[in-house]
């Protein structure tokens, strides 16, 4: 019972609270800033704080009923909201005044130390070469934890905010990864972790009538920023499921993280946005924003639902060199497609 009072309350306040934002958006300037990662017309961002909100009353509403929350476990999720404001904080001033990388980056950093203080921090991984309990687990130095949970927290708020380019995108992919974390958590008996990734699921779910192309309103900055830190913490609270959510984001982390190695070795900076995402490939190939969107969904439920059905540690390791290799040909495949197409455009011209 909690667990679906979660997710519906959740859903219930975001879809509520929505319109508000709209409208408040309008009204204080909180708009679209004219960028070459976005599409059409401004439209009113703070699209963020519905979804947060959503979310901090579900816990609120349904947490408390769980039976069987250790004090840990508790003192985590607190780390986990208060990182979240501080993001959504700083991602809500990015919307309004449009602040430079840096002050951004100050921020996911700050929101990772205050994670990795509550307890969200990846002592260990499962050894996906091991045959039995003696050596299933690789337990880290406290050193190469931090330094592991910082690179996990900051590469998940950069990868959701890359994603955040086409309506619906961001919100609907992190709507199905919380979906499938939930289902992991509950297959493990793990039902006190269970309700967060279900609280997310039901946050996206009552944001999304208003961004599904055409939108009314985006996540902006504050958004895509709560929720990439969310759900990378989400991974971590209750035992890493970076295999997991690795699979379910299997095309978007490997679109940015091939992005900015490209963008270095021009010589550009790795924050800075551009239109050369999968999806803007797409875009410029001339497929729809909704062709997109739902390919993108359906491309992150296989993966997640692959995820779960896999029976062997090393065998989710072979799914995630799949689709790294995968992913990079097809984004090679686009961006080749792409140059041809303009080199057609200008010969006819």
């Amino acid at each position: 019972m909690p667990l679906l009072l979660a997710f519906l309350t959740a859903a219930a306040v975001a879809a509520a609270v929505t319109p508000l934002t709209l409208r408040a958006a309008w009204r204080f300037g909180f708009t679209d800033k004219p960028h070459p990662r976005r599409t059409g017309p401004l439209k009113p961002r703070l699209g963020g704080v519905a979804i947060f909100l959503g979310f901090g009353a579900a816990l609120a509403v349904a947490y408390p009923m769980l039976p069987g929350r250790t004090d840990a476990e508790v003192q985590r999720v607190i780390g986990l909201v208060l990182a979240g404001l501080l993001v959504l904080s700083v991602g809500i001033i990015d919307d309004r005044f449009d602040l430079p990388a840096w002050p951004q980056l100050a921020a996911q950093l700050g929101a990772a130390v205050l994670a990795m203080g509550s307890g969200i921090l990846i002592e260990k991984i499962t050894n996906p070469l091991g045959f039995n309990l003696n050596d299933s687990l690789i337990f880290f130095p406290e050193a190469v934890a931090l330094g592991f949970t910082l690179f996990w927290l900051v590469g998940a708020m950069n990868t959701i905010n890359f994603l955040d380019g086409i309506d619906g995108l961001a919100a609907g992919v992190v709507m199905v990864a919380s979906l499938i974390l939930a289902a992991h958590a509950w297959l493990l008996g793990q039902f006190t972790i269970a309700l967060l990734p279900l609280a997310l699921a039901g946050a996206c779910l009552g944001f999304l009538p208003y961004n599904f192309q055409p939108a009314r309103i985006t996540m902006g900055t504050c958004g895509s920023m709560f929720l990439g830190f969310t759900i990378g913490a989400l991974a971590i609270i209750g035992g890493a499921k970076a295999a997991t959510l690795l699979l379910v984001l299997g095309l978007p982390v490997v679109d940015t993280g091939w992005t900015i190695v490209r963008r270095l070795a021009s010589g550009q900076s790795p924050l800075r946005g551009d239109r050369t995402h999968l999806h803007h490939r797409l875009l410029a190939l001339g497929f729809g924003e909704r062709q997109i969107v739902l390919g993108m969904y359906g491309a992150s439920l296989a993966l997640g639902i692959l995820a779960l059905l896999l029976s062997t540690r090393l065998a989710k390791l072979y799914a995630i060199g799949f689709v790294v290799v995968g992913t990079v040909l097809l984004a090679s495949a686009l961006a080749y497609a792409a140059r041809r197409r303009q080199g057609t455009s200008g010969k006819k011209l």
